[in-house]
């Protein structure tokens, strides 16, 4: 009898422990999407978004929170599985293909483009490293592909007549030419082309079930309508460099997968770990910004007007002079690393602490501001961080 009684109290302490537990779960979620309605609503207020998808790490767990709609004209509701376009987030994905030949031993980002693309032998083109294409300072790539630049063979004869406007390693220049064919050289030492080599490799290596160059016939349900700050349809349009410079779709989950990895919380394939590692190294400072390959980094903790300045149109649009990190500086968890990403139809922001473990993802299915975005962003990591 003393045994039933003991076993049955111990299945009832196991019980309310159980209980105790998913109670405390719920009131954890519950108070981060407070947050989340908190900082988000507005921003979809005062911006006409149709949807959005906000994935939020916090004390190691992930939470998904959707918004709005998919589609004005269907009314399909924003879910878990919607697609986005993330636009220039593209390019960390790009860096991390990068980083990641270089593990294998196909290519070293000290090496000249030319050692990659023969062609560019003699040309100031062919004197760039590697490194310098994933920094934003091989020295003055305009923002976009030239308009008259319509195919690839427009392209290499662009390439080949380009002339520095600035010495090497002294001047940043964001610019979508530079990174694409970085992705274009490291397809090109890999042996496949670029989205055979992102579909087919890197994404399944992240374990993202739900990224793409082309999205598939059978995911375009789930694919979201853009609009653009004229509250006109847009979807991203195939283009010289497209793919390799800003052509990532994905969903909130396999961002919060993204930032997971990037925060050494899940584990992969080991090269594939260093890849990403090598991502966060910093190689040029802009003010309070560190340029890693690609990622940005703040020290941590970093005001809202140093993050507003890091992201402003006064550093992406114009040439910023950069003083270059010697040795590079090795990968930091107290930083604040971040990218926007924009098309004329989406845009969206990410940005995590890894010390802290938490980490934000902001989708959108319109254009809006990057100060709108960084602003909601800000408003629920240093709550989750201040808690």
């Amino acid at each position: 009898m003393k045994r039933k009684i003991a076993t049955a109290l111990a299945g009832s302490l196991l019980i309310t422990g159980v209980s105790a537990t998913l109670s405390h779960a719920a009131d954890d979620a519950n108070r981060i999407k407070s947050l989340v309605d908190a900082a988000i609503r507005p921003v979809m207020d005062k911006n006409a978004i149709p949807g959005m998808a906000v994935g939020v790490i916090a004390d190691g767990k992930s939470y998904i929170f959707e918004y709005g709609v998919a589609s004005k004209d269907t009314g399909t509701a924003v879910t878990p599985s919607t697609i986005f376009e993330i636009g220039s987030i593209s390019k960390t994905f790009v860096v991390t293909l990068a980083t990641y030949a270089q593990a294998n031993g196909q290519i070293s980002l000290s090496d000249l483009t030319s050692n990659y693309l023969p062609a560019f032998k003699g040309t100031e083109f062919g004197k760039i490293p590697l490194l310098h294409l994933g920094t934003h300072t091989p020295g003055g790539f305009p923002l976009q592909v030239p308009d008259n630049v319509k195919n690839d063979d427009q392209m290499m004869i662009y390439l080949k007549n380009w002339k520095p406007v600035y010495k090497l390693g002294t001047t940043r220049t964001y610019a979508n030419p530079s990174i694409g064919m970085l992705g274009v050289i490291s397809a090109k030492a890999m042996n496949k082309d670029f989205t055979s080599l992102m579909e087919g490799t890197l994404f399944p290596g992240l374990g993202l079930a739900s990224t793409y160059i082309d999205v598939p016939k059978s995911k375009m349900k789930d694919y979201a309508q853009g609009y653009t700050n004229k509250d006109k349809p847009a979807r991203v349009n195939k283009a010289v460099l497209s793919s390799e410079a800003y052509g990532v779709k994905t969903t909130a989950p396999d961002m919060v997968r993204f930032m997971q990895a990037n925060m050494n919380m899940v584990k992969l394939e080991s090269k594939l770990q260093q890849a990403i590692a090598d991502t966060h190294k910093g190689y040029f400072k802009v003010g309070a910004m560190t340029q890693d390959l690609l990622w940005e980094q703040y020290s941590y903790p970093v005001s809202l007007s140093a993050l507003r300045l890091g992201n402003s149109r006064e550093i992406s649009s114009k040439p910023v002079p950069v003083e270059q990190i010697n040795p590079p500086t090795e990968p930091r968890s107290d930083v604040w690393i971040n990218k926007t990403g924009s098309t004329n139809g989406f845009g969206a922001y990410v940005a995590f602490v890894p010390e802290k473990k938490i980490g934000i993802v902001i989708l959108a299915n319109k254009y809006y501001p990057n100060e709108e975005r960084i602003n909601a962003a800000y408003e629920v990591l240093t709550k989750l961080d201040s808690k």
